[in-house]
């Protein structure tokens, strides 16, 4: 038996910022009969995660293709999009998982996906939780905001802490843990709805919005009149100048992700580092896999307060595949508030 697998791709490497125009909606056959001594496992895709990381992969060259992660490499015109997701199997020939398993893992943006190697696909326990939490805060995006702030940032409480891209998938949650921290926390945002939200819902000790100041460096010294410990970087270029420029001595630069730079060089910024060396300021970079360690530690702590309603879960949920493009290119123009998801089938 086969069914029709409607798959979404690039047409070309993109180079700058994307377009709707840039994907293409393709469309197989998948055989839901495994040939004898196949391992390979047929996933349903239920839901699956939109991140701007993956427009680095779109490029013809970034520097992110040398990373030694299974969610780096190249993807290459008409090739399906590889995404974290969330499926159920139909078909399986590894012995490991059945026809009816919940799975999670490296799916694709596709209707059906076909599963070669199990390194990156694992059986589903929802916990009790939404799927579409298993995409999101008890996945990828918790576990960066987890790590980042606890292993990287190092927090104290009581410390003053700066957060940029707030109302994203991860900064929410980097400033949900700060404050149950007991941290001061300020975010920054886009649109005074997010701002608005920082502050009554997420419970933000201040929050602003970057494209009303003329001057990030005066607003961050308005903010922050003794000075920034952390600042938890989602966006690069100026703001990551004028947040070391407001530092504190050992200040900690969480450097999550830069989605200014993404798709514009122009932006590309850099600190005073005269700054850098006389305030003695740890800048690192990091990725989810570096965390995997705290992964149980993450889980149980990320539940418990989800089960005690002390973390507030934003998502930003599109439905069907149809509607994965204008996701992904939502994210480049502040569109989302929260983890974006695509939901692609019914359970």
């Amino acid at each position: 038996m086969e069914v029709a697998n409607r798959y979404i791709t690039i047409k070309a490497h993109i180079e700058g910022a994307p377009e709707e125009s840039d994907f293409e909606t393709k469309t197989e056959s998948v055989a839901l009969s495994l040939q004898p001594g196949s391992n390979d496992i047929v996933v349903k895709t239920l839901y699956v995660s939109i991140d701007p990381y993956q427009i680095n992969r779109m490029k013809s060259f970034n520097s992110s293709h040398k990373a030694i992660t299974s969610t780096s490499g190249i993807i290459s015109p008409g090739g399906c999009v590889d995404a974290y997701g969330v499926g159920r199997v139909v078909a399986s020939g590894h012995p490991d998982f059945e026809k009816g398993d919940l799975v999670g893992g490296q799916l694709s943006w596709g209707e059906y996906s076909i599963v070669k190697s199990t390194h990156m696909l694992n059986k589903l326990d929802p916990m009790g939780f939404p799927l579409s939490y298993h995409v999101g805060i008890l996945t990828i995006s918790g576990l960066t905001a987890y790590g980042g702030f606890f292993e990287v940032c190092k927090p104290k409480k009581g410390e003053k802490v700066f957060v940029s891209a707030a109302c994203g998938s991860v900064g929410n949650l980097v400033g949900q843990y700060a404050k149950l921290l007991g941290c001061y926390v300020v975010g920054c945002a886009g649109t005074k709805q997010k701002v608005k939200l920082l502050k009554e819902k997420l419970d933000f000790d201040e929050a602003f919005n970057y494209k009303e100041e003329s001057d990030l460096k005066a607003a961050l010294k308005r903010y922050f009149p003794n000075g920034i410990d952390i600042y938890f970087d989602n966006v690069g270029a100026e703001m990551q100048e004028a947040a070391v420029a407001n530092m504190n001595a050992f200040g900690r630069v969480a450097v999550c992700g830069v989605i200014s730079e993404y798709t514009d060089y122009d932006k590309r910024t850099a600190p005073n580092m005269v700054d850098v060396v006389y305030k003695r300021i740890t800048i690192r970079g990091f990725l989810a896999g570096d965390f995997i360690d705290m992964y149980n530690d993450f889980i149980s702590s990320t539940a418990d307060h989800l089960r005690n309603a002390r973390i507030h879960v934003l998502e930003d949920i599109s439905r069907g595949l149809d509607s994965v493009p204008a996701a992904f290119v939502g994210l480049f123009r502040g569109h989302n508030i929260g983890k974006k998801i695509v939901k692609i089938a019914d359970e």
